[in-house]
């Protein structure tokens, strides 16, 4: 049996090497259009590769995806995040799980995971084909045929094909697996900062707030977690979960709307009031720069004092009701524009894809044509930040190797 997988990134060597494994009279093949394999792999996490979270549940694992979380529930139950870690430890890479649940290479560095791939790539036999781009995927008499732009080879057949390309930014990119008769969900960036030109609270930058729920003004999504000020706008994980949960609405109004902050993280103004009136009530005589509540960063809180339009002189026990009702109403519903998008590093990721529909999600074969199998971001799956869109490569890829019918 011969099999391709096409694209050479992190679900297309999960693929191949679990399709060798299971198939190991088989012939395996990948496929990869660029110079390099695994290039994402490389630049994960900084460099450090955030191969999965340590989450324990399976519940909590599929919370993590705005798309495709309840598709890889049954997924999980045959391949989760404890299986792959599990995976890459009894082939000689330790890791470690950071208190926020990402999990690492002890090493710290993503090399060792791209070594430890091209290991059981070389052991078990599976041939890598770089500067190998497929311009054409036809069926012929239940198999493929894959045309190549190379001129080192026309055209050859394959009994099974692995579909493992990544998310494609623009939907032309997906148009050949359209013209099989699958569904293409709109690819529309995900993972991405906010840009806030001339916004006052961009003179914070550097500034990290942890613990602060952030939200669209308008609708009902949010997030919540740290917040990083930059000279552009925001960042950090809080602004990266929202841009992921509402990749579609924020693609949809062309990245310009409004940004509603929460600097403390606690949902109920009231009991952010009645601390402030405590305050009030027992530092009356305090200046209100001096005496900071809810442990808020010095540089963050006199800017909001300043927002709320309180001299910087003023005492606790000169705030009147407004003063106080503008302080809470700054503290816990902040408003800023936001004016465009900025990529996260280098770590590009698409909402959007091949329809779930389109897939048989028990064995990642295509519901429209036999003996194609599809895993990783060329899916309509995605995640918030913390190693889960490189799990979601490693099911879908392990899922998909084992060429089930």
């Amino acid at each position: 049996m011969r099999i391709a997988v096409i694209g050479g990134g992190a679900a297309g060597f999960f693929a191949a090497l679990t399709a060798k494994e299971n198939h190991p009279e088989s012939e395996v093949s990948i496929f990869e259009k660029s110079a390099k394999v695994l290039s994402k792999v490389k630049i994960s996490g900084g460099g450090r590769c955030n191969v999965t979270n340590a989450v324990t549940e399976i519940s909590g694992l599929i919370k993590a995806y705005p798309r495709g979380g309840n598709s890889l529930k049954k997924l999980f139950h045959q391949f989760s995040n404890l299986d792959a870690m599990q995976w890459f430890q009894s082939r000689g890479v330790p890791l470690v799980a950071q208190e926020d649940g990402c999990v690492f290479p002890k090493a710290q560095d993503s090399q060792v995971i791209i070594d430890c791939f091209f290991r059981e790539a070389q052991r078990l036999g599976v041939v890598i084909h770089t500067f190998s781009c497929v311009s054409k995927l036809s069926p012929v008499e239940g198999k493929w045929s894959l045309r190549f732009q190379s001129d080192e080879r026309s055209s050859e057949i394959f009994d099974k094909v692995i579909v493992t390309t990544g998310g494609s930014p623009h939907v032309e990119g997906l148009q050949w697996i359209r013209e099989l008769g699958h569904k293409i969900e709109l690819p529309v960036p995900s993972l991405f900062t906010f840009n806030m030109p001339q916004a006052p609270v961009t003179r914070l930058m550097g500034l990290v707030v942890e613990d602060v729920k952030v939200g669209v003004e308008g609708s009902r999504l949010n997030a919540e977690g740290p917040l990083l000020i930059t000279h552009w706008g925001m960042s950090g994980p809080a602004v990266l979960k929202l841009s992921s949960v509402a990749a579609r609405f924020l693609n949809e109004r062309n990245y310009d709307f409004n940004i509603h902050i929460n600097w403390v993280g606690i949902g109920n103004p009231e009991l952010v009031s009645k601390s402030l009136n405590e305050i009030i009530s027992q530092h009356s005589g305090k200046q209100v720069t001096n005496f900071r509540p809810f442990a808020l960063p010095e540089r963050l809180w006199g800017f909001l004092i300043k927002r709320s339009g309180i001299s910087a002189d003023k005492k606790w026990g000169q705030l009147g009701k407004k003063d106080t009702n503008k302080l809470v109403e700054t503290i816990t519903h902040d408003i800023y524009p936001v004016k465009g998008k900025s990529t996260f590093r280098d770590e590009f990721v698409t909402c959007g894809g091949v329809s779930l529909k389109a897939v048989d999600m028990k064995t990642m074969q295509s519901k429209v044509v036999p003996n194609l199998y599809f895993a990783g971001e060329v899916l309509d799956i995605d995640a918030i930040t913390g190693g889960y869109n490189l799990q979601a490569a490693w099911t879908t890829g392990y899922i998909a190797g084992h060429l089930r019918q």
